[in-house]
């Protein structure tokens, strides 16, 4: 029965590593469903020949974080598996029908938590926080890719049941009325939903791809449901409002004593 356990510890242990460094990976910049699919390879010594696989090795950070999963999945799952066989050599009939089931139940209840989007969304947004406490791991490529400059960035945002988005069509949130741009949604079974609608509603387990300012988005994602979400909204989108005057302010100034200087 030992051995049975431990096949279940390692399994979850081994879905747990996974999910720390897909978030991990997402926070350099990369997808969800990208960063998924690398740090399943790397932890399971699978490897592929993408431009996926190349920017990841073309990246200090995110050659780290693969370079970590190669290391821990180098014994892992099959080590146990190899000492589970060997356990139910010199076992009764019965005793292997027992650990069976045993493992087979554990395995079964571990996919049903790894598919379920509350879950992810809870585990993803607390993985998150914690290495952006201990890490900097924020060395995004999309700063490069779209000549982003000054405090505004693309990132993910997972949303859970209670967010302030959660259960609200794009029209409702008003998001661009602070200055964050919905450039595309991943729902809970995978679908990409690019360029949305404004009629689009967000649910929980989606991932939302945004643009703005980092500290809006970083206050986004911590905003509740209720009135005192909307209440931190409207004062999100005066302080827009008032960010975006200073900088008509700022430009027409500039423009002025361009045409002076001429």
């Amino acid at each position: 029965m030992v051995a049975a356990a431990s096949l279940v510890a390692v399994v979850l242990i081994s879905l747990l590593i996974t999910r720390v460094a897909t978030v991990a990976l997402t926070l350099t910049g990369m997808s969800r469903e990208s960063a998924r699919f690398q740090a399943r390879s790397a932890l399971s010594g699978v490897g592929f020949t993408t431009s996926e696989a190349e920017s990841v090795v073309n990246h200090p950070v995110r050659r780290r974080i693969v370079m970590a999963l190669m290391l821990v999945g180098s014994a892992g799952v099959v080590t146990v598996v190899a000492t589970l066989i060997l356990s139910l050599a010199n076992t009764s009939a019965a005793e292997k029908g027992e650990r069976l089931a045993f493992v087979l139940g554990g395995l079964l209840a571990l996919w049903l938590v790894a598919r379920s989007a509350w879950v992810d969304a809870r585990l993803s947004r607390l993985i998150a926080r914690i290495l952006a406490r201990v890490s900097s791991l924020d060395a995004r490529d999309y700063a490069a890719l779209l000549h982003l400059a000054g405090d505004h960035a693309v990132t993910e945002l997972a949303v859970g049941p209670e967010d302030w988005v959660a259960g609200r069509t794009l029209r409702r949130l008003e998001l661009r009325e602070e200055g964050v741009v919905v450039l595309g949604i991943t729902r809970g079974d995978g679908r990409f939903v690019g360029a949305p609608r404004f009629d689009t509603t967000i649910e929980p387990g989606d991932a939302l791809l945004l643009y703005g300012r980092t500290e809006r988005i970083a206050e986004l994602d911590r905003r509740p449901r209720g009135e005192a979400g909307d209440r931190m909204h409207d004062a999100a989108v005066a302080e827009h409002e008032q960010h975006a005057s200073d900088e008509l302010e700022h430009d027409t100034r500039g423009r002025g004593a361009t045409a002076a200087r001429r």
